[in-house]
């Protein structure tokens, strides 16, 4: 039986996106993950382990136990949300 995973550690601005594949121990949690990852350090402006996070579009918290295989998105906060977005398309 394998203990070990690689899952990947995603972060991503407008102008910077960082992908970490790593491997872990199995049952490792998406904080600890985040923190094996180091990626913080490519984003130091960025509290990482204090953002909403998702597997494949889908949120989860923090403390998710990782599969092989998954991707762990760390979401950024939006300057305006989609609905801010629209309503300004629209009123030019």
């Amino acid at each position: 039986m394998q203990n070990n995973i690689t899952i990947e550690v995603v972060f991503a601005l407008v102008d910077k996106q960082v992908i970490k594949k790593i491997t872990v121990s199995k049952g490792i949690s998406v904080r600890d993950a985040i923190i094996e990852s180091k990626i913080g350090k490519d984003f130091l402006e960025y509290d990482l382990l204090n953002m909403p996070y998702g597997i494949f579009g889908k949120k989860i918290n923090s403390e998710y136990c990782l599969q092989e295989g998954d991707r762990v998105e760390i979401y950024r906060p939006l300057a305006k949300t989609p609905n801010q977005r629209r309503l300004e398309r629209a009123s030019k």
